[in-house]
């Protein structure tokens, strides 16, 4: 039987055109986190490499930093916005069920109708979002998608939490993926391990923040004031989230340079996400990067902002010509699922 459905007709390939970000204003020392947690500045450096971060105010919500960022990586792109055919969020601390973010920063940047949603992937939220914005392009549903990674996650802190209260930062990254006449883009290497799933997550879901029966009972007594429950952030397993990213995303990042054909000595950039200098420290050692290979080592001054760490690290490597058009990066996103996607692109 022949298929009456016409073959889709997208571009041969795809690329990365402009890359835009926003950091908040109000930038955090560690000093301010010490007021909350028994600990020190050289501690939290040792451990994270981490010296500041930037928190959100209260005019900077997840839409308003998306909109920056957007319109940077927009004008960057050199297209108007009326040309992108899709917007993909991704972002955990968007704390409406519904509408997707994505539909509002479309119409506050002037998009027109482009099919707008959200995913939530975690720290690998911008690798999910690029390998679909990919597709997209490539099978013709759109000839030019807005990528976004943006998180404030300073919502979702616990300050008195020693393990975590350090690391979390708040920001935006975007991307304009379009058409290409040779390989930008190469293949995603990308899964899950759910069986871990409980070494990064909420610590509470919205439904008992709203006061659902605690154990122990289903009256009243069981129901505690909502003021008396402490509110949901994010916590974790450090060691076990250190070994796994160490060991495993070492291996995922090298086949991803497998998958697009390509060596460590043919990299200029190196780009994971920045979670932890140590870690990342290790993989570069694992996987044997030659010492031409730029690092982005962002999380020094901005924290982990989740999603929205590749495309800032990636940013701030370009407005500070540490690394240039054209030169071959590898990208690696790995976190709470626990989730990863790594892929090799030449930066726009």
């Amino acid at each position: 039987m022949t298929s009456k459905i016409k073959p889709s007709k997208g571009a041969p390939y795809a690329r990365i055109m402009g890359v835009g970000g926003y950091r908040p204003t109000r930038v955090v020392p560690n000093e301010e986190i010490l007021k909350h947690i028994d600990s020190s500045d050289e501690w939290i450096r040792s451990r994270s490499g981490i010296a500041t971060r930037h928190w959100a105010g209260p005019e900077e919500t997840v839409a308003q930093m998306s909109v920056e960022a957007s319109g940077k990586a927009i004008a960057d792109a050199g297209i108007t916005p009326e040309q992108i055919g899709a917007v993909i969020v991704s972002t955990v601390s968007h704390f409406k069920q519904t509408p997707a973010i994505a539909t509002e920063i479309a119409h506050r940047i002037g998009a027109g109708k482009p099919a707008a949603f959200d995913i939530s992937a975690g720290c690998a939220g911008f690798g999910y979002g690029l390998t679909l914005a990919k597709g997209l392009v490539t099978e013709g549903s759109a000839e030019y998608v807005l990528v976004i990674g943006v998180e404030r996650l300073s919502d979702l802190t616990d300050l008195e939490d020693r393990a975590t209260a350090f690391l979390f930062g708040d920001g935006a990254g975007a991307v304009v993926v379009g058409p290409a006449n040779e390989p930008e883009i190469g293949p995603t290497v990308w899964g899950s391990e759910g069986d871990k799933a409980d070494t990064i997550k909420q610590t509470l879901g919205w439904d008992v923040y709203r006061s659902t029966p605690f154990p122990g009972g289903d009256g009243p007594e069981a129901r505690p004031a909502l003021e008396e429950i402490r509110y949901p952030a994010i916590t974790q397993e450090g060691q076990s989230v250190f070994r796994w990213a160490v060991f495993e995303m070492a291996k995922v990042a090298q086949q991803a340079l497998d998958a697009a054909g390509v060596s460590p000595d043919d990299l200029d950039v190196f780009i994971p996400h920045q979670a932890n200098m140590r870690i990342i420290d290790s993989m570069v050692k694992t996987l044997k990067l030659p010492e031409s290979v730029t690092v982005a080592r962002d999380v020094e001054t901005t924290g982990n902002t989740s999603a929205a760490s590749i495309p800032l690290a990636m940013e701030r490597l370009l407005a500070t010509g540490q690394a240039k058009s054209g030169d071959t990066a590898l990208v690696i996103g790995f976190g709470a699922g626990l989730v990863y996607a790594a892929t090799v692109v030449t930066l726009p």
